[in-house]
């Protein structure tokens, strides 16, 4: 049974981190307990550990250690190998990876990145460490510089090397590829591989190569001057500011960085008015170099700007340090989620996951774990693409959700907002924001105001309402989000992160209304614990459901349940556990569960039940010996709302659990509200349960 996989390739920078990424992420969504490990790294100070190993377990949230995720230093492989000690390498490198291969159901092992001294011997160990882990290879080539013959011999040389020592080939993955020859190079590896290898190809993307502002004060030791919140700005061109600055100007690019001695106070304040310009291209940074600082009048200036781009001071000429510049490779690390993002996206993009997946190996883990949920929640989102529309576009998390969203690459998004008022907040926010994929909305300036009012006319008239009201309604951004759902131009709305509860779900009581077959609306959160994925309702909506509610909660929890993946067993909780209990609350809770029994003979449920005989194998064991909820219950049917809220909260708070919701059930179309102090996250997660919803109708 295969538990592990080899990512090697023959050179370096040839985008290893990003199939990297793209296979953990593949990875956490169909195991439960994903490993990572790489034999050699790059020697690192003590203060400056490995880039790519942090960046893994740091995006992924994996529970090892960085010591665990290496076994030697590239100067201490060369010094083994200089006194014929490589036996004792392979070694502590299968003592390692031993240890990850027991306490976790997969190990993601990565090869080395021929940099720095001991190139030559490279490819040679990872052929003998994949050898002797006796695990089969994924090889990552690069494209870049190469004709498509020069490029097939190289690979194929490759191939041939771990074949020779009976090394199993997967997959092969052509990275860095000129957009328009995709297809050249996947029907030419075709030609010369075996049949039974998965052939993928990867276009070259550029924003991946580009360093950003971070990326160049770390190789220049540099000093930030200004504008260190948007250090992870990308550079994608850099020039030299030695003309005058109405000619320099004509030379500015999309994300350049403006190299200039400190001196040139004229190209520095014009280059920060050109990236407030909507005439010009944006500005990524500026290099002041000389270790010459303007004048204290023009930092003073600088100071009381609104928005500044990331100013650094370098010791050097201008020369030098543009050469400098222009020789940074570079990579991939935790705090640039725009490139994470993007190398996830771009993965998943083009290489067939399924086909991978069932190479990759022969198993299945049980249950459903968070990261295999989360996995599987943006997989079926960008399965069925929606649209979805967030009505509060003033707010920054907002904004940040949808940029990333956006990079995702999971829904449509409508914004209703002001446009001008978004673009100086995505400026001064200093995010990437594509806004030629989003269409931005001010309900009054629409082309569907007046047929939204009439529209809401007409479905309220008999509620007294008038159409000057209706107007007034239709410039509120709630009651025309909710409308935009109703009238078919956006499947769902996600809002509530500046608005009541109320506020939000009002328009949609209003208008959308209930399914046929439901009378009440709910909520439910998706609370992923440490090992598994719980279905708590009604934690948001109904203060004190009667017994009738409380079952179609229950119903409507279990469906939500099932179509989120999560096999529902309902436990209908209550201070007591089956018959003994006495009192109203046990006696609403016994028989909600007996109608629930009555109008879904095929659901598994218990109750009335304690949360601790519901959740804990043992407890419910003794309690309840015959259940088949007790001790593995998925769906926790709380019996009001004060009881539901504060546990919810109580547990996300003691564990460290993520909440995702809540997600409202029983309306006719998807509508979801925020908390108020919801984070970026949160909107995402809740945009994508709305986009998965919206699928279902």
């Amino acid at each position: 049974m295969n538990k592990a996989i080899y990512i090697a390739t023959s050179e370096s920078n040839s985008g290893k981190s990003m199939i990297t990424l793209g296979l953990m992420s593949m990875l956490m969504g169909k195991t439960a307990k994903v490993g990572y490990f790489r034999p050699i790294i790059e020697d690192f100070e003590d203060e400056k550990l490995d880039n790519h190993i942090e960046t893994v377990i740091s995006h992924f949230g994996l529970d090892i250690h960085f010591e665990e995720a290496f076994a030697v230093t590239k100067s201490q492989l060369i010094k083994k190998k200089n006194k014929g000690k490589i036996g004792d390498v392979l070694d502590l490198i299968i003592q390692k990876f031993k240890h990850l291969e027991e306490r976790f159901d997969f190990v993601l092992v990565e090869g080395t990145s021929f940099s720095g001294e001991g190139t030559a011997i490279e490819l040679d160990m990872n052929v003998l460490i994949a050898k002797n882990l006796g695990i089969p290879v994924i090889i990552v080539g690069s494209g870049v510089g190469k004709t498509l013959e020069e490029f097939l011999d190289g690979e194929y040389l490759v191939y041939d090397s771990f074949k020779n020592k009976e090394v199993e080939v997967l997959a092969f993955i052509a990275n860095k590829i000129q957009p328009e020859n995709l297809q050249l190079a996947t029907d030419g590896l075709k030609s010369i591989l075996p049949k039974d290898v998965l052939v993928s190809a990867v276009p070259l993307v550029s924003t991946l190569d580009n360093p950003t502002v971070k990326e160049i004060v770390e190789e220049l030791n540099a000093k930030i001057l200004f504008g260190s919140d948007f250090i992870n700005n990308e550079v994608g061109s850099f020039s030299v500011g030695a003309m005058q600055l109405r000619n320099y100007l004509l030379h500015l690019k999309e994300n350049a960085l403006v190299i200039t001695p400190g001196d040139r106070a004229d190209i520095i304040l014009g280059a920060l008015q050109a990236n407030e310009s909507a005439n010009y291209p944006t500005v990524s940074g500026i290099v002041l170099t000389g270790n010459i600082l303007p004048e204290e009048s023009i930092l003073l200036l600088i100071q009381g700007l609104n928005s500044i781009v990331p100013i650094i001071s370098v010791d050097g000429g201008t020369y030098r340090i543009t050469n400098k510049i222009g020789s940074i490779r570079s990579k991939i690390y935790a705090e640039n989620k725009h490139k994470i993002e993007t190398s996830l996206s771009t993965f998943e993009k083009y290489v067939d996951i399924e086909v991978l997946s069932d190479k990759l190996s022969a198993f299945e883990a049980d249950g459903m774990t968070p990261k295999m949920f989360q996995y599987n929640l943006v997989k079926r989102a960008r399965q069925h693409r929606k649209h979805i529309v967030l009505p509060e576009g003033n707010d920054d998390r907002i904004i940040i959700a949808a940029s990333r969203l956006l990079t995702m690459d999971v829904v449509d998004i409508s914004i209703i907002g002001n446009r001008k008022q978004i673009e100086n907040k995505v400026a001064e926010l200093g995010i990437t924001f594509d806004f030629s994929k989003v269409n931005i909305i001010v309900p009054i300036e629409s082309p569907f105001y007046e047929e939204y009012a009439n529209t809401y006319y007409e479905l309220r008239k008999n509620k007294n309402v008038s159409i000057a009201m209706a107007k007034d309604l239709m410039e509120d951004v709630s009651y025309f989000g909710t409308m935009m759902v109703y009238k078919g131009h956006a499947d769902g709305m996600v809002s509530g992160a500046a608005h009541t509860t109320q506020h939000t779900i009002l328009p949609a009581l209003q208008f959308i209304k209930t399914k046929p077959n439901s009378s009440v609306v709910s909520s439910v959160f998706f609370m992923c614990l440490e090992d598994r994925v719980s279905v708590f309702g009604d934690c948001a909506i109904n203060p004190n459901p009667t017994a009738e509610q409380l079952a179609e909660i229950a119903i409507s929890s279990a469906d939500s349940s099932l179509a989120f993946g999560i096999e529902p067993k309902i436990a209908m909780l209550s201070y007591s556990s089956g018959s003994s209990g006495k009192g109203d609350e046990v006696e609403k809770v016994r028989r909600a569960t007996e109608i629930v029994k009555l109008k879904r003979p095929d659901l598994k449920i218990e109750g009335p039940i304690q949360y601790d005989a519901a959740v804990d194998m043992g407890v419910g064991q003794s309690k309840m010996p015959n259940s088949e909820v007790a001790g593995q219950a998925s769906v926790l049917i709380f019996p009001d709302l004060n009881t539901g809220n504060n546990t919810y909260k109580a547990v996300q708070r003691e564990t460290g659990a993520l909440a995702i919701g809540p997600m409202l059930q029983g309306l006719n179309k998807p509508v979801n509200d925020l908390s108020r102090g919801c984070t970026v996250d949160d909107i995402i997660n809740t945009v994508v349960i709305t986009a998965i919803q919206a699928q279902g109708l």
